[in-house]
């Protein structure tokens, strides 16, 4: 089974727009994801530019899904939703 890719910007606009509690995802991921997640922060994702908002920060990918006003609770959504497709 492929791990799901987990990335979390933190630049320095979603950085300070939220990123930076984002990284605690590697500390309060539930242990059922542990072996089929794969977590890692990204120095930047470049989806400011592409979205044209930075007010949409901060941003994080599960595989090719963008979370805009990314929150712990919305990633650990998308989470269960592409587990749940496996």
């Amino acid at each position: 089974m492929t791990k799901i890719s987990v990335k979390v910007c933190v630049g320095t606009t979603c950085f300070v727009m939220g990123g930076s509690d984002l990284m605690e995802l590697k500390d309060i991921i539930p242990a059922r994801y542990k072996d089929k997640v794969e977590l890692s922060g990204i120095p930047c994702l470049e989806l400011c530019s592409k979205q044209g908002e930075f007010s949409q920060a901060p941003y994080v990918t599960v595989d090719d899904e963008i979370i805009t006003q990314a929150t712990v609770d919305k990633v650990l959504t998308a989470i269960d939703n592409k587990l749940g497709e496996q």
